[in-house]
């Protein structure tokens, strides 16, 4: 079965991309192959122009759930994957797990268990964890997509705010066509499958954003255009 057909993407350095589409039509695999945990069966993937063939420090991932170890607190679990690669954490990384503790709001929280946690909390754990080595691309697959509607509202905006201070290339996947245009600069709108990039759409609202932004004539006109796209497009 083929899940992805003809994609041509390109990403400018610190650009907020949304991925968005039918279920099924590849979203994931998009980013699993930029990620490095697949390989294309056709054509190639490219990160400062070297090939993608393994998963790399220049990349950060975010899953739908946080996947956190239950049985190490909050730092630890931020500092996790150095200790898993190199066998240890050196001051150097628990300063900076400490650091990004403070950016996404959770500085008194370092010794606490996630079961101590929200969702929406946890959620902002895993993303210090994919900032930890300072990825240059971050790669978010429905990160929000577990949380109910006003905490996943909430970690939107905190997303926004944590991007701003830490500006990185991101990746997002979602099926919220409202948060695809909050976040965004462009929009992919993704044919069902096989795959294909059917549309790459402009979000042309100024940053930053903010709950003024959900009400911007811009914005619901936007929303309703894509809406349409998603929605009325027949797979090829």
């Amino acid at each position: 079965m083929t899940a992805l057909q003809d994609v041509d993407l390109g990403l400018r350095k610190h650009e907020f991309v949304s991925l968005i589409g039918p279920s099924g039509c590849g979203k994931s695999t998009v980013l699993r192959l930029i990620a490095g945990l697949l390989k294309p069966t056709a054509g190639t993937v490219s990160i400062f122009d070297r090939p993608v063939t393994e998963p790399r420090d220049e990349i950060g991932v975010v899953f739908q759930k946080p996947t956190l170890l239950p049985w190490l607190n909050v730092l630890d679990n931020i500092t996790f994957p150095m200790r898993h690669k190199y066998g240890h954490v050196d001051a150097k990384d628990t300063e900076r797990a400490q650091a990004l503790l403070s950016t996404i709001g959770l500085a008194d929280f370092g010794r606490k268990r996630p079961g101590e946690l929200s969702g929406g909390m946890q959620q902002r754990v895993a993303i210090a964890r994919s900032l930890l080595h300072d990825p240059d691309i971050l790669l978010m697959d429905e990160p929000f997509s577990a949380l109910d509607a006003l905490t996943r509202d909430e970690m939107s905006f905190e997303l926004l705010r944590i991007w701003s201070e830490r500006p990185k290339t991101v990746v997002f996947v979602t099926h919220s066509i409202q948060e695809a245009i909050l976040l965004s600069d462009r929009i992919v709108v993704m044919s069902a499958r096989p795959g294909r990039v059917a549309e790459i759409i402009d979000v042309p609202l100024p940053r930053p954003r903010s709950l003024a932004t959900l009400s911007d004539p811009v914005f619901t006109a936007l929303a309703n255009d894509i809406r349409v796209k998603v929605f009325t497009r027949k797979p090829e």
